[in-house]
C-alpha cells in the first residue's frame, strides 16, 4: 500500500509542476509585505477554491486555513504550514519574473513556501480515499517582522477545532542542493531579538572635545563592552550572537553631535540566558555611558523564542522522508541561528521544521536569504509538494491507527 501511495504521490507532483513554477512565479512577481499580504490571500483563496477546497480567510487578516479530510476525519489532525510574506529588499535578478513591487522581494523563499503548500493541497485532495484522519493546512503572514503572523494565528483558533497532534514546516535552504531536504533534532534555530540603543552626550565643535560630551566616542565603548558579555558571562557551550548592524551619528566633519543611534540584532539558544543578558546589556550600556558623562536607553524588541523540534516527530519524518527520496537525499543539519516564528507553534505541540535544498552550483543558484540577488531552483517545486504530502500522510497513520 506504502509503495503504491509513494509512487502516485510522485507521479502527481511530477504531473503539476509546471503548474506550480507558474504559482510561484506569480507570488514573486507580486509580493507584499508582513501584514500586507491581502492581494496574496486573496490569489492563495482563489487557487485553492478551484481545487473545490473549503477554506477560511481573514485569520488573523490575511491568513487562510485549508481542511482536507480523509477518511473518518475526526481520527486525528495533523498541520502544514506555510509564510506568505516578502521582505523590503530591491530585487536585482534580471529574470522574466522578477518582482514588479518596487522595494518588495520574496528574498526568502515563501513564494516557494506558499506555492508547495498549494501543490500539497492538490495532491491531498486528489487522494482523501487513501487516508485517515484531517490535514489542516495554514497559509501564515508576516513571518519576516515582529512579533510575527504566528502569534496572532495561533490566538484566532488555528491549533484548535480541530486540534492538531502536531505541526510541520519547511524551509528554502540556499546551502543544500535542490532535491535533498534536511533535518535538524532538537533545537534547530535561534531566538532573535532586536536591539535599539540611544546615546546621549553633548554636542559641540569637534575643536573644542572638552566643552562636549562625545557620544560617538562613548557609542564605541558600548560596542566594545556589550561584546564582552558575549564573551565572558555567557556559558561557552550556548551558542549567543550580538551583531550590532547600524549606527548613526553626525552629519559633518567638524560638530561633535548630541546622540547617536545603534541597532543591532540579539540570539541565543537558552531562554535563562537570554533574560539575564538583556539585563546585564541595559546595565551595561546605561553604565559606560554615564561613567563618561552621558547617558544611554536600551529598547529591547523581544522576537522570536528559538525553535526546537520534537524529537520523535522528527525522527519518524526523517525516516519517511527517507523512505520517499532515498538515504542519500536526506541530510543531518547543525543548529543555526536563524530565526523563525514557527517556534511558537512547536511550543503548543510538537513540530518539526525541516529545509528544503534548492542550490544548483551549475547554473549559479544559492545566494544567500534575504539578498537581493536570491533565487531558486524551481525543481524543488516537485520535491517540496511531494514530500510533504507524504510526510502528512505518514504523520496522520501514526495516530489513527
Amino acid at each position: 500500500m506504502d509503495d503504491y501511495l509513494k509512487d502516485t504521490i510522485k507521479k502527481r507532483a511530477k504531473a503539476q509542476h509546471a503548474t506550480l513554477i507558474d504559482i510561484r512565479r506569480h507570488l514573486h512577481m507580486h509580493p507584499e509585505l508582513s501584514f500586507q499580504e491581502f492581494n496574496t490571500a486573496k490569489f492563495i483563496a482563489k487557487t485553492l477554491k478551484e481545487m473545490n477546497i473549503a477554506l477560511q480567510e481573514g485569520v488573523a487578516n490575511t491568513g487562510l486555513v485549508a481542511l482536507i479530510k480523509g477518511k473518518n476525519p475526526d481520527k486525528a489532525t495533523v498541520a502544514l504550514r506555510a509564510d506568505i510574506d516578502a521582505l523590503p529588499i530591491h530585487e536585482a535578478n534580471e529574470v522574466p519574473y522578477k518582482s514588479k513591487n518596487e522595494g518588495v522581494m520574496h528574498a526568502c523563499g515563501h513564494d516557494v513556501h506558499t506555492a508547495s503548500l498549494i501543490g500539497v493541497a492538490k495532491l491531498l485532495n486528489g487522494l482523501k480515499e487513501e487516508f485517515e484522519g484531517t490535514i489542516k493546512l495554514i497559509f501564515q503572514p508576516a513571518e519576516e517582522k515582529n512579533p510575527g503572523g504566528a502569534i496572532g494565528v495561533i490566538q484566532a483558533g488555528v491549533l484548535e477545532q480541530p486540534k492538531p497532534t502536531s505541526i510541520m514546516g519547511q524551509h528554502v535552504n540556499p546551502n543544500i542542493p535542490v532535491g535533498k531536504i534536511g533535518f535538524v533534532k532538537g533545537i534547530m534555530l535561534g531566538s532573535a531579538d532586536e536591539l535599539y540603543l540611544t546615546v546621549t552626550g553633548k554636542g559641540g565643535h569637534a575643536a573644542s572635545p572638552q566643552l562636549a560630551v562625545d557620544p560617538i566616542l562613548i557609542a564605541a565603548q558600548i560596542i566594545v563592552s556589550l561584546q564582552q558579555i558575549m564573551s565572558r558571562n555567557c556559558n561557552p557551550i550556548v551558542p549567543s550572537v550580538l551583531s550590532l548592524c547600524h549606527i548613526q551619528g553626525g552629519e559633518t566633519t567638524n560638530v561633535i553631535p548630541k546622540a547617536v543611534q545603534i541597532s543591532g540584532t540579539f540570539r541565543t539558544t537558552d531562554e535563562r540566558w537570554r533574560r539575564e543578558a538583556h539585563q546585564k546589556m541595559k546595565t551595561l550600556a546605561s553604565g559606560v555611558a554615564k561613567a563618561m558623562g552621558g547617558d544611554c536607553t536600551l529598547d529591547i524588541n523581544q522576537g522570536y523564542p528559538c525553535l526546537n523540534n520534537d524529537l520523535a516527530l522528527t525522527q519518524r519524518s526523517r525516516a519517511s522522508a527517507i523512505a520517499f527520496l532515498g538515504a542519500e537525499k536526506v541530510v543531518d543539519m547543525e543548529l543555526s541561528m536563524w530565526a523563525e516564528d514557527f517556534a511558537y507553534y512547536a511550543q503548543q505541540i510538537p513540530g518539526c521544521f525541516y529545509y528544503l535544498g534548492v542550490k544548483n552550483e551549475a547554473h549559479d543558484i544559492g545566494p544567500c536569504l534575504h539578498t537581493p540577488t536570491f533565487d531558486i531552483d524551481e525543481r524543488v517545486l516537485e520535491t517540496g509538494p511531494g514530500v510533504m504530502a507524504w510526510l502528512a500522510i505518514q504523520e496522520l497513520a501514526v495516530h489513527t491507527r
